[in-house]
């Protein structure tokens, strides 16, 4: 079954000195916040980014992954702390993002290191997020095996 998600976004201004705000989300769960050129290039100030956003999304996806993972594998996890660093740089062809590192620290009764590393590395290019970056941004993963 698809599944069809929505946002609502309005700009005003150029794009240096404009301003910009994601109105709301599909399903409320939040907004209205701001966004602009400067959180994107510069420091945040109060403002997100659709680097931000994606971190959160990749983060979340990822979490949710790997938990399915390490169940169907027979170590459901107790805990999951995924934390998700979006790069955005410009190069000689533009800005772009460069790259996602996950870094995710776990507490799975019955993983061992090596399981749960591997199960981490497969998630890294398994999510959906993943699957849609795949191609054109470097995706890194760091796991932690917490006792």
């Amino acid at each position: 079954m698809a599944a069809t998600r929505t946002a609502d976004v309005t700009w005003d201004g150029d794009l240096t000195s404009g301003n910009g705000t994601i109105i709301r989300v599909g399903s409320a769960a939040f907004g209205p916040l701001p966004v602009s050129w400067a959180a994107r290039t510069e420091a945040p100030g109060g403002k997100t980014s659709p680097e931000e956003l994606l971190a959160a999304a990749h983060a979340a996806c990822f979490s949710m992954a790997l938990a399915g993972a390490l169940a169907r594998a027979g170590t459901p996890p107790e805990t999951l702390a995924v934390s998700a660093a979006v790069t955005f740089d410009k190069g000689e062809a533009g800005w772009r993002v460069t790259t996602s590192a996950l870094t995710v620290r776990g507490r799975v009764p019955g993983a061992t290191v090596e399981s749960f590393v591997e199960a981490a590395e497969a998630t890294k290019v398994g999510c959906p997020i993943s699957k849609a970056l795949i191609g054109n941004v470097e995706l890194l993963v760091e796991a932690t095996l917490e006792a």
